[in-house]
């Protein structure tokens, strides 16, 4: 009999159980949805309409007055994947991204090392290789130009130089290229001496207890132990490089620089639509963008589950 009762009572509880399960999470869902409805509702405003709208444009003719957009279909990509100045801009764009991206790297590797064993000053060390990042990109472009100005500046005074770092297309790109690791390291910076400072400290004890010098304890503590933090500061550096446009317009005068050398992908985007008027055009060229942008975000996270696998 108990054997009988206790097989008709266990699907009893176990629904039961299912019940308030799902009843708890309804509720949860319910309370909780009044706290991320104000965020979802900006979200929705500023990110996924002007998405959704900016896929509507690319498929007409709309100039930028809004009046008499007819729709054109894939006419607008179409052009925009035979227009040499696209892939022109494209390359100036991939070309500061391969040039800043390792730099950069490096260079907040390095100072965070400095800051994170350098006994005296700390908090100065620190401050002063995090406080340009906190500059307005407008700022950090006027005070480099005028470093970098032929004639007057002070970076070919000091150097005694005469290098036309603004006017000729062999510099342009470069000076930028100067002009956003002094910007921008700041936050790798940060990012890496975060991390280091997670490391246990036994792991370097045992290490010396074994013999190992500072060269070895780098290479196979300190390098391994910030994997993960390297890969994050790469993708994050590879998304900021690649929408490139205020430090280098702010320092070609608002312009492409010398023989468009310097014009990145989102400039001759913001051309075509507010210079030519051609918003469908360029909103074209904007969702394209917005493509590459998301293959590398998704290339970068598949590449890290992928490794995170391996190591299981």
């Amino acid at each position: 009999m108990t054997t009988s009762a206790e097989t008709v009572v266990a699907p009893v509880r176990a629904r039961t159980a299912a019940a308030s399960a799902t009843l708890r999470r309804r509720q949860g869902f319910q309370h909780g949805g009044w706290f991320v409805a104000p965020f979802l509702a900006l979200f929705a405003l500023f990110v996924v309409w002007p998405l959704l709208r900016g896929v509507y444009l690319s498929l007409t003719d709309a100039n930028i007055s809004g009046d008499g957009a007819s729709f054109v279909g894939l006419d607008n990509y179409r052009e925009a994947l035979h227009d040499q100045a696209m892939w022109d801009a494209l390359g100036h764009s991939a070309y500061f991204t391969l040039l800043v991206v390792p730099a950069i790297t490096v260079l907040a590797f390095l100072l965070a090392m400095l800051a994170h064993h350098i006994e005296r000053g700390k908090w100065l060390w620190r401050l002063c290789f995090f406080a340009p990042f906190l500059l307005p990109s407008t700022v950090a472009g006027n005070i480099w130009q005028w470093l970098f100005t032929q004639g007057i500046g002070l970076f070919n005074d000091t150097f005694g130089l005469s290098t036309p770092w603004l006017t000729d297309k062999s510099y342009a790109m470069l000076a930028i290229v100067v002009t956003t690791l002094w910007w921008t390291v700041g936050f790798s910076f940060l990012l890496y001496l975060a991390a280091l400072q997670g490391i246990p400290d036994h792991l370097y004890e045992a290490a010396r207890l074994d013999g190992a010098n500072a060269w070895q304890r780098t290479v196979h503590i300190t390098l391994p132990m910030l994997r993960h933090i390297t890969g994050l500061v790469i993708a994050l550096q590879v998304l900021a490089s690649l929408q490139l446009f205020d430090q280098a317009v702010v320092m070609m005068d608002f312009g492409p620089g010398p023989e468009l050398s310097t014009r990145s992908f989102v400039q001759y985007t913001l051309e075509q639509g507010f210079t030519s008027y051609r918003v469908g055009y360029a909103s074209a060229m904007s969702v394209i963008f917005f493509v590459i942008i998301a293959t590398v975000a998704l290339g970068r996270m598949a590449l890290l589950r992928n490794r995170e696998e391996a190591t299981r």
